[in-house]
């Protein structure tokens, strides 16, 4: 927790100048927790992989938890969106014989129907179930953990007020159960979670929003800067600023 004598502005300016790049969140440590969910996702996907012969990791964001596998499969692929994740990936994750290819998160991805036998992702933005099926060889096994419905709901609430009622169907796990199903694929494991997350200064908080960039669509410091200024007070008052964390996991076989 940060010393009492760090002023909002020094907690704001600290917080904005840092790099976001990646999907590593260590420089939160001390100033927010993220309870984890029990089947541990990186555990159960370095087992698979230590048995794949090929495997597609899908939105690899910086390659953080591919590259924490111990051992990878003699051919391995990854995906990625956005330029700075990409480099980030590709130095991560090149000299363990991965290739990170630019894709748009977008049907179709680039590669040819049954290449793989296991395809991973971590928080995907979206499953596209179809495009899972098809790249998945008879057998071959989708491994992912995803955001539920309403994650953090108390985030975005606080900063942008009561937001209505979504379709959840993009979050929900019954919803990706069925998804997988209409695909032709077994689900043969699913989980759901909710998880307390903790903010402990208003840095860490904008930290979280300039990295997790859809919990308040089009965040700045400068636009937000009364709802900061009152989360600070508020923390400073109350304590740590609690919200609700919902996860998934799914597992799907092609039969």
């Amino acid at each position: 927790m940060p010393a009492p004598s760090r002023t909002f502005e020094d907690l704001l300016a600290e917080a904005e100048a840092v790099s976001v790049d990646g999907w590593d969140f260590s420089w939160l440590e001390g100033r927010a927790t993220e309870q984890r969910p029990s089947w541990g996702y990186q555990r159960l996907m370095a087992r698979r992989l230590a048995t794949a012969n090929a495997a597609l990791d899908i939105q690899t964001g910086g390659g953080e938890v591919l590259a924490g596998a111990e051992k990878l499969p003699p051919v391995t692929a990854a995906t990625e969106s956005w330029p700075p994740n990409l480099a980030k990936a590709t130095r991560l994750l090149r000299p363990r014989g991965v290739v990170v290819v630019a894709d748009a998160d977008e049907p179709p991805l680039p590669f040819a129907d049954e290449a793989f036998d296991l395809v991973t992702s971590r928080h995907p933005v979206r499953a596209h179930w179809p495009e899972i099926a098809r790249v998945l060889e008879p057998g071959g096994t989708y491994l992912s953990q995803e955001v539920g419905p309403r994650s953090v709901a108390e985030v975005t609430e606080f900063f942008m007020g009561p937001q209505p009622e979504k379709d959840l169907s993009s979050r929900h796990p019954d919803f990706a159960r069925a998804d997988a199903e209409k695909a032709g694929l077994e689900v043969v494991d699913l989980r759901y979670e909710q998880l307390c997350t903790e903010f402990f200064d208003v840095g860490a908080m904008v930290y979280f929003l300039r990295k997790v960039i859809w919990i308040v669509p089009g965040f700045t410091v400068e636009r937000y800067r009364d709802r900061l200024r009152a989360l600070h007070e508020q923390i400073q008052a109350e304590g740590p600023f609690t919200a609700t964390t919902t996860r998934f996991l799914i597992e799907a076989r092609k039969p």
